[in-house]
Parts: structure tokens; C-alpha cells; sequence
């Protein structure tokens, strides 16, 4: 193995440590000469760290470069919230649907073996988000759950998992506060109207179980304001919201959230908010854009007295400890066959179900049942309600495959697919030919990503399904994504709620045909008709 030289602050001239306290990044959007020039500053020493897109084509290539070049031990990072490679599952919610620390355990570890084998050192897992509601940008999807002791308890299994292979780990994102905001940070300013009371008994609890077990290496600021505790800047910006974790004794190191999202860019430029980052508390930029765009404007914001020369050397001295962490021996450098065996369970044992007193999970398999799957809005849906071109979310929901599958294993029934804005003469010929079955089973999903803003059901899908219901024609709904969109509709007898993952698509339809129960827990109060 190649011997790292550990750099010491004392041996960086003052751009040297500029360049340390930034994340370059690798996209599928780079110029040659944009990797050069980060290639450069590995080579000089002037980069603390650099987030690798782990869907870029050429991941082998650059993974062997970086490691080629640099002497020193750079962080690597990704996320990796629904793992990585071939052992992915629906993100977070669907650890907290399981309930169980053991397979969150199971799941850090193979996350960061497989990570490990890609070539990073840093994972920003785990998700330690707090919401109760409704919101935007996958949050639903993204956290363990509401309850925060059971946030803190599957965090602290899958930490230890990630730990116990040699991948520092990032709770993210600090502080981990929304309030009932459905406002998206990527499109705008994010507000939360918390108080560091709040933040200390509810949202940090996580954070803070964490890290009196040695298991928080690092935290990511999100771009959310508080003007409760800082009026004039969000988290990501803000030495006084930064500085409450550091009061409670973390002293790991601290990332922004991207910067070029549209809640920092729009109110403070983007040259000014990378120096402000770090002079308010960040000791990582995450620039998320051309590496010398990016690096050049955190120098001339330091030349320009924005950045002082005591905050640059305390975020570098904490990414030097970041780095020297790497080095660490693990426990752990194998994926077992134990720990495939119960990765596979996560999905399965993740899907949950509610019925009507003394209805089972299970329909008819020789029922004549009417099933509708919805399509994503792009999606081309022939005149015999097939699918023309299987696309997909994500890589995860195939309408086409689901519908064969229905027909197959329900062979008096119907499958159709239905656009998620459906034309009116659409609508008009699912309800006309749903009188031929026994009942109508709806499969929906909802996109759980950003710059989308708010994630529901179109007003077009809602309509149909109540009108549905006026004659009490749906008799199940399954679900993957979101569950609180399903406040919406009116009275749905059986309810089975899936994650974002093929598996958890497969696993789904293997319950309503009553080969599992449903294992899975309900991570949020949502309020069903």
C-alpha cells in the first residue's frame, strides 16, 4: 500500500491552506482541463478534499488518479444514502421502516466496504434529519423517522457499521431543522423558525448521541434559516448556528451543503458565500462547480479581509484530522455472506401495511381486479394503456414490468398504465372500463427529489381516485415514496406503503399476493381518511 504523507499546518503557505479548506468536484460535466487543474492542486497540496460522483462513466479511472497523485491522504467523499453499487435499498425511511439497529448496522457496514472498494474514505451518511410532516427534497424518504430516539438508535448502528470499515462519517444536514417549511433550498431560501432550545432537546439529539460515541466525524450545514438564532444567515452561513454543536464539545469537521443551490446563490453571490462559508464556520466549501471558478474566488474573498487567518487555520487543522483519521486500521475489510443475507431482508422487512378491521393484506388471486399504475408525466402510454418505452424513476419503478407481473400473477385481472397528469378523455376511459372488475388496485409512486418542490399526487390523479371512492371502487393502494401525500385521497380500505427501490416494488406485490407479511413500522403520524 502506498505510504500517505500526513501534510502539517505549519508546512502550508497561506494558498495552500485556502485550497485545503474546499471540496473540488468530479461530474460528468467536466472539461478536460477543469480535471487538470484539480489534478494540479492534488499535486501541490492545496486541496483538502474532493466529492467524487459516483455516477460519472470513467469513476475506475479518476478513483485511480486521484490515489496516484496525491501523497497525502485527500478525503474522497460521496453520499450514499441508498447505498452504493449493488447493494442499494429505498434510502433512509426504509431503515427506519424496519425498526431494527441490526440491519442498520449491516447496512453501514456494506455500504462503506463497497465504498471502501470504490476508493472513498468519507460517506455522508447518515441522514439524521427531523421531520413531522410533510416536506420537499426527499426528506420524508431520506430520514429514519419523527421520533428521535429512534433516529439516534438505528444512526448510532449504522455509524458504528461504517466506522468498524474505516469510513469517517458526516450527519447531515445540520441542524437537521425545517420546520413546517415546504420550501425547497435548492430553488430558494429555506425558513425554520426553531429555537436553539428546540435544536437542543428535539433536532441535535441524534447529533449529539452520536457524538459522546466517537461515531459524528464530521457534519454538513444546510442552507435553512433560522432567524430565530441568526436573522441574517442560513445554517451553511452562520457562525452562530454553527457554533451550538461546537459548544456542545463536536469537534470533528464541518461541510456546507453544495453552494451553488439557489438558497445561497440568489441572496449572496457566487464568489462571496464560499468565503462566508468558511469564515462562519465551515471548514470544508463544498463549491459544486468549476474547480478554479471556485477556488479563485475563496482566495480573493481571504485577500479581500473576508476570511481571517485564525478561522482558515482552524478549519484546516480539522481537515488535516479528518485526513490523519483515514489512515486508521479497520475492523472489518470483507463483505460476509451474514451481511448479504441481511441486507437482503431490509426491503422486504421495510414495507408496511394498514387495513380495515378483519381485511387481510392479501387480494384475490383470482379476483378480477382493475389495476392502475401511474407513469411518470414523460412517459409514452400507447392507446392500449401499455407502456411504448419502459422509462423509469431512478432506476427503480418500471411501470411496464409491474404491470406484466399483475397480469401474470393475477390472471382475471386487468393492468393500464395512467399518466400522472392524465388528459380527460384518459380519465374518462379508466372509469368507464373499472366497472367491468371487481375493485380497482391503484400502484403510485411519488418522485422524491429536489427542485421539484412540494411532493404530492397531481389534483388530476387526487379527483380520480375519490371519485372512485364515492362508490367505494378502490379497494387497495400501494405506494412507494412519500406517505403523507396519501392524505389526500379519501377512505382506502388497504394501504401498503413501499420505499424507492426495485426490491421494495417486488417485495410489495409479493405481500398484497400474501407470500409476506408486512413487517414494517409507519416512521411518521400521517393521518389517513
Amino acid at each position: 500500500m502506498k505510504k500517505m504523507k500526513e501534510l502539517r499546518l505549519e508546512d502550508l503557505n497561506t494558498r495552500q491552506k485556502l485550497g485545503m479548506a474546499m471540496v473540488a468536484s468530479v461530474t460528468c460535466n467536466d472539461t478536460p482541463e477543469q480535471r487538470e487543474y484539480m489534478f494540479n492542486m492534488i499535486r501541490n497540496h492545496s486541496l483538502g478534499a474532493v466529492w467524487v460522483n459516483i455516477n460519472i462513466p470513467d469513476l475506475e479511472e479518476v478513483m485511480k488518479k486521484i490515489k496516484d497523485i496525491a501523497d497525502y491522504p485527500i478525503l474522497i467523499l460521496t453520499d450514499a444514502e441508498s447505498g452504493l453499487g449493488e447493494y442499494r435499498i429505498g434510502r433512509h425511511n426504509t431503515l427506519g421502516c424496519t425498526g431494527n439497529p441490526d440491519l442498520a448496522y449491516h447496512f453501514g457496514k456494506i455500504t462503506a466496504l463497497t465504498a471502501k472498494k470504490m476508493g472513498y474514505n468519507v460517506v455522508c451518511n447518515p441522514v439524521l434529519d427531523m421531520n413531522k410532516v410533510n416536506s420537499v427534497c426527499g426528506r420524508t424518504v431520506r430520514s429514519f423517522g419523527c421520533d428521535k430516539h429512534k433516529v439516534a438508535e438505528l444512526a448510532i448502528a449504522e455509524a458504528q457499521g461504517m466506522k468498524d470499515c474505516g469510513i469517517l462519517t458526516v450527519g447531515k444536514h445540520y441542524p437537521s431543522s425545517y420546520g413546517d417549511s415546504m420550501t425547497d433550498s435548492h430553488m430558494a431560501e429555506c425558513l425554520s423558525y426553531d429555537t436553539k432550545e428546540k435544536l437542543l432537546d428535539y433536532n441535535l439529539y441524534p447529533y449529539l448521541q452520536l457524538n459522546k460515541l466517537g461515531l459524528l466525524d464530521g457534519i454538513m450545514t444546510t442552507h435553512t434559516r433560522l432567524p430565530n438564532i441568526d436573522p441574517d444567515y442560513p445554517a451553511s452561513l452562520s457562525k452562530k448556528v454553527i457554533s451550538i454543536i461546537r459548544e456542545q464539545g463536536f469537534n470533528g469537521f464541518t461541510i456546507s451543503d453544495a453552494l451553488p443551490m439557489m438558497g445561497i446563490v440568489a441572496k449572496f453571490g457566487d464568489r462571496t458565500s464560499k468565503g462566508l462559508a468558511i469564515e462562519n464556520g465551515n471548514d470544508l466549501a463544498l463549491v459544486f462547480c468549476d474547480t478554479k471558478f471556485s477556488y479563485e474566488a475563496i482566495c480573493e474573498t481571504y485577500d479581500n479581509g473576508l476570511i481571517s487567518d485564525e478561522r482558515l487555520d482552524e478549519a484546516v487543522t480539522h481537515v488535516l484530522e479528518a485526513q490523519h483519521k483515514t489512515l486508521d486500521t479497520p475492523k472489518y475489510t470483507e463483505i460476509t455472506d451474514e451481511d448479504i443475507k441481511l441486507f437482503k431482508t431490509i426491503s422486504r422487512d421495510a414495507i408496511f401495511a394498514r387495513t380495515d378491521e378483519g381485511l387481510d393484506t392479501e387480494i384475490s388471486r383470482e379476483g378480477k381486479h382493475y389495476f392502475v399504475v401511474l407513469t411518470e408525466s414523460d412517459l409514452d402510454i400507447e392507446s392500449r394503456n401499455k407502456v411504448a418505452v419502459d422509462t423509469l424513476y431512478k432506476d427503480w419503478y418500471h411501470p411496464q414490468e409491474i404491470m406484466d407481473r399483475l397480469e401474470k400473477d393475477f390472471p382475471n385481472s386487468k393492468a393500464v398504465a395512467l399518466n400522472q397528469f392524465p388528459a380527460p378523455n384518459d380519465i374518462r376511459h379508466v372509469l368507464r372500463e373499472s366497472v367491468a372488475y371487481d375493485d380497482v388496485v391503484c400502484i403510485t409512486f411519488v418522485q422524491s427529489t429536489c427542485y421539484i418542490g412540494r411532493e404530492c399526487f397531481t389534483s388530476r390523479i387526487v379527483s380520480l381516485i375519490n371519485a372512485w371512492q364515492v362508490t367505494n371502487r378502490v379497494s387497495t393502494i400501494v405506494h412507494f415514496g412519500n406517505p403523507f401525500v396519501i392524505e389526500e385521497l379519501d377512505h382506502i380500505p388497504r394501504i401498503i406503503i413501499g420505499n424507492p427501490s426495485n426490491d421494495s416494488v417486488n417485495y410489495a406485490i409479493d405481500i398484497l399476493e400474501g407470500k409476506y407479511p408486512a413487517k414494517g413500522v409507519l416512521t411518521y403520524d400521517v393521518k389517513y381518511k
